[in-house]
């Protein structure tokens, strides 16, 4: 065996035990980052195929560079090795990248997903490239406000009767907690300071139990 398969031998290896060790600690979260959607997919794959690793360090903790340009270094060392290699090099590289993001933003990794990107996430990826936010404003505030209107009328409709019997006192009781607690989500969801990724903050049904 050359020292050339033996490195290449022991580099699968690494990449099989590391992207196994990723997945079994991993939590789930919702996040399009770790989608093949998202833009930091892409932007590395990019990357990859130029050889050239500094457009990539931006997604990623100044802290967490050298492991990210290691991971780099090792993966482009052995692209060259025939489609199967390349393919596996590649994934062994995505995988580091998006789960050092993840972590450096506090949120667990479950590995890269599939899957289509939220219409209104993926509209607000579009505002970056339009340059302007109005039309993702404009589409958040009418469903917003049609959400919120057809809560507060059926609470008030259902206010009407609270006290004709239990079970419309009951049934306006459903109405207004629901209603309370889409308005306070909302509100909560405003007043947030914390990160996209950041565990969110208290449910509005733990803020305003009935």
């Amino acid at each position: 065996m050359t020292r050339s398969t033996s490195s290449t031998r022991i580099f699968f290896i690494t990449i099989f035990f590391s992207i196994s060790s990723l997945l079994f600690l991993a939590g789930n979260a919702q996040a399009h980052c770790d989608t093949t959607g998202g833009p930091i997919i892409p932007e590395a794959r990019a990357a990859l195929e130029k050889k050239e690793v500094t457009p990539i360090l931006k997604w990623v903790e100044k802290n967490d560079e050298a492991e990210i340009r290691a991971a780099f270094a090792k993966t482009v060392a052995v692209r060259g090795k025939g489609k199967e290699v390349k393919e596996l090099a590649d994934q062994y590289f995505l995988e580091t990248l998006v789960r050092v993001h993840r972590a450096g933003e506090g949120a667990p990794y479950s590995g890269i997903k599939d899957e289509a990107v939220e219409p209104i996430v993926a509209m607000a990826d579009v505002t970056l490239v339009s340059g302007s936010a109005d039309e993702m404003i404009k589409a958040i505030s009418n469903h917003m406000a049609e959400a919120i209107k057809a809560k507060f009328e059926r609470a008030l409709e259902t206010s009407k009767n609270k006290d004709k019997s239990v079970e419309a006192g009951r049934e306006f009781v459903e109405a207004y907690v629901t209603y309370m607690h889409y308005v306070e989500g909302i509100h909560a969801a405003i007043a947030s300071s914390a990160g996209h990724h950041q565990t969110a903050p208290a449910s509005a049904a733990d803020a305003h139990k009935h």
